[in-house]
Parts: C-alpha cells; sequence; structure tokens
C-alpha cells in the first residue's frame, strides 16, 4: 500500500477510489437529469 499522500491528504489508491465513485456519481446525475430533461420537452417543447 502505498503512504504518499498529495495535498488532499489521500493516498494515490485512495484517491483513485474516491475518482471512480464521483465519476460514478456525475455520469448517475447527468442520466437522471438527461431523462427528466426529455420527459418535460416531451410534455411542453420550450423552443
Amino acid at each position: 500500500m502505498s503512504t504518499r499522500t498529495s495535498v488532499s491528504g489521500l493516498t494515490d489508491d485512495e484517491a483513485q477510489e474516491f475518482h471512480q465513485y464521483y465519476i460514478q456519481g456525475f455520469i448517475g446525475f447527468t442520466a437522471i437529469a438527461v431523462v427528466a430533461h426529455l420527459l418535460v420537452w416531451f410534455w411542453r417543447p420550450w423552443l
């Protein structure tokens, strides 16, 4: 295990794990937002 830390105080392994979960959350949030926008567009187009 790596004992080196970065400015955030995380090791390289911890930072990679955090990044993995952050990206998964971002993709999930973006997917939900796209679906919500599509549903509203079908209900009431704004253009």
